[in-house]
């Protein structure tokens, strides 16, 4: 994030405007119309100004005295200059109009509806996109919320009076969906306070719920729309160590973030704490994201989690994901089946509950089939050993597949024999995925996704 996104109280302060042209007007009528008193200081206005402060004159320091905010917007780059190295000295917020290396400030593209207000800004790369932008959202957004939003404001006394603030959020959201918002917006403000009365008269303090939600392989486009639409509303978010930076940047700003990640050696907050966490927040009536890198439901102890809030009376939801296999073999141009390679496929953990790895050896070295192994980074030399020892081939293709469906993502292929070296040198930590079987040899054909490419944009 290069700017701060704030919305500045410039209502009666003193405002200055070094230009006189269109652009310099254009600035002038939007300071104004947030109650600011604007100077305007050019050699000539070649625009219309209304309400201003004219000085026919040269900029010059003394201009800036008493300012709280300061916009140059003439076509002397060097005048431009002036005022934003003098304004910055003096600590004044300056923007100077399409110079963003100039700008303490970006101005954004605005939707009014006042008292709602949206800003729009790309920091200073593309104005024009910003306003492409603003101008799909204007289509969407009914000029009827300013009044809603002031109806609101006219009951959040009386509703912080009935309710406790984790019951506040499932209300106004109940309030602001349906059918009240509705007579708001068409004019029937008397029956619509009447409703808003009725509904908090009959609204109940109840227990809270838990959102059990996959967050796929890292990718947050991968994510579903139910799964979004759940994190922007969770008051809590018990998160793990899987999840990418950028899906959890998805969950709404102001929730509780509290990490509880775990590694196959490190469990800092054991499973049963999990459990019992997810119980009290929901009992306190706080609705529960509990957000798993990939499926909630494939090696993610995710039916653990239900089974207790079942035996609790807790309302759940599971939104399963894409998985971390399906992902990693996507994006790496790995098919999991194939005609000629591969006709089924097996999903095994690389660690069971005490560390140790015990696995059917005997059915992972089928013919004709792709094997992906979950956590098992660390057991990786003894995996490919008793594959080995129980008759799969040494040279058998195999692919180890980190930070999967991200610029980050790395592709390690080797066979059996091989890959352990590999990965030994290439000083892999990370979890990842292991696949097993001939379709490897597809990568290199068909890996399509180039996060080099990304990293360079």
């Amino acid at each position: 994030m290069n700017f701060l996104p704030i919305f500045f109280n410039i209502r009666d302060h003193k405002t200055l405007v070094v230009g006189g042209g269109a652009t310099a007007a254009r600035k002038a009528a939007l300071l104004l119309r947030a109650g600011a008193k604007v100077t305007v200081v050019a050699p000539e206005l070649k625009s219309k100004f209304d309400n201003v402060e004219y000085h026919q004159d040269y900029f010059a320091p003394k201009y800036l005295q008493d300012c709280r905010l300061v916009i140059a917007a003439t076509n002397d780059k060097n005048v431009n200059e002036q005022v934003s190295k003098l304004a910055q000295q003096q600590n004044i917020p300056v923007n100077v109009v399409d110079q963003p290396d100039l700008c303490s400030f970006i101005m954004p593209a605005i939707i009014d509806r006042s008292p709602i207000q949206i800003a729009v800004s790309t920091g200073g790369t593309s104005p024009v996109l910003a306003r492409l932008l603003r101008t799909r959202l204007e289509a969407m957004i009914p000029s009827g919320y300013g009044k809603l939003a002031e109806f609101v404001a006219s009951f959040r006394d009386k509703v912080k009076q009935r309710l406790d603030f984790p019951a506040r959020r499932p209300f106004w959201e109940k309030v602001l969906q349906g059918n009240i918002a509705e007579m708001v917006f068409s004019g029937k403000t008397n029956a619509a306070s009447k409703a808003l009365e009725d509904l908090l008269a009959n609204t109940k303090q109840e227990h809270g719920e838990v959102y059990l939600v996959g967050g796929g392989p890292g990718d947050p486009d991968l994510l579903t729309f139910k799964a979004v639409r759940l994190m922007q509303q969770a008051d809590v978010v018990l998160y793990d160590r899987l999840v990418s930076a950028e899906v959890l940047d998805m969950v709404r700003r102001d929730a509780e973030l509290i990490y509880v990640g775990k590694q196959p050696t490190n469990h800092p907050v054991p499973q049963e704490q999990i459990n019992q966490l997810l119980i009290r927040l929901a009992k306190e009536g706080k609705r529960v994201l509990r957000l798993k890198g990939g499926d909630p439901f494939l090696f993610g102890r995710g039916g653990e989690e239900i089974e207790t809030l079942m035996e609790q009376g807790i309302a759940f939801q599971v939104v399963p994901a894409v998985t971390a296999a399906i992902g990693s073999s996507a994006y790496a141009g790995i098919p999991l089946t194939h005609r000629d390679y591969a006709q089924s496929c097996i999903f095994v953990t690389g660690h069971l509950k005490d560390n140790s790895i015990d696995l059917n050896w005997q059915a992972l070295t089928q013919p004709q089939q792709t094997v992906v192994i979950y956590m098992g980074l660390n057991n990786l030399a003894t995996i490919c050993s008793k594959l080995i020892e129980h008759g799969m081939s040494k040279d058998k293709p195999i692919a180890l597949i980190q930070k999967a469906t991200t610029s980050e993502q790395r592709v390690l292929v080797g066979t059996l024999e091989t890959l352990p070296a590999i990965v030994e040198e290439q000083n892999i930590k990370l979890s990842s995925i292991i696949i097993i079987g001939d379709v490897v040899k597809l990568h290199q054909k068909l890996a399509w996704f180039k996060p080099h490419d990304l990293n360079q944009t």
